[in-house]
């Protein structure tokens, strides 16, 4: 399955180890999903997870981001499209340039909407532990 992480997804996963977010980047990290990133999602989960607020580990956070970094990388097309929070264009941008199953977010109701006009499934980090689950 390939898919696009909202970068609160990676921030959940750090901040609590074993908790659903945590799982979701075990199976990016196992293989199991294919993380579909571009430029702009890279420099936003490194300018975030390095927030000194977070207080995550720097070599934890350089680990992931190396991880990241093998990712399958596209060039995403501009998308004209009216969104609530313009912050979220690159991520539904990605979503669709790399042909994705799912984008995953924690903020669900900020794409749910544009998502339906695109065709895109958006889903929290529990949905697609179920989904992988019912083996859709």
């Amino acid at each position: 399955m390939r898919i696009v992480l909202d970068t609160n997804v990676l921030v959940s996963a750090l901040l609590r180890q074993g908790s659903v977010p945590d799982q979701v980047v075990g199976l990016v990290l196992a293989g199991r999903c294919h993380l579909i990133v571009d430029s702009r999602l890279v420099a936003e989960y490194r300018a975030v997870l390095m927030r000194p607020e977070f207080g995550f580990p720097a070599a934890e956070v350089e680990a992931l981001l190396a991880f990241v970094e093998r990712a399958v990388w596209v060039v995403a097309d501009p998308l004209d499209l009216p969104l609530p929070d313009e912050a979220d264009r690159p991520f539904l941008e990605v979503v669709v340039a790399g042909g994705a199953d799912a984008l995953v977010t924690g903020n669900t109701r900020h794409f749910r909407e544009p998502g339906a006009r695109l065709d895109v499934a958006v889903t929290t980090p529990r949905g697609l532990l179920d989904r992988l689950a019912r083996g859709a």
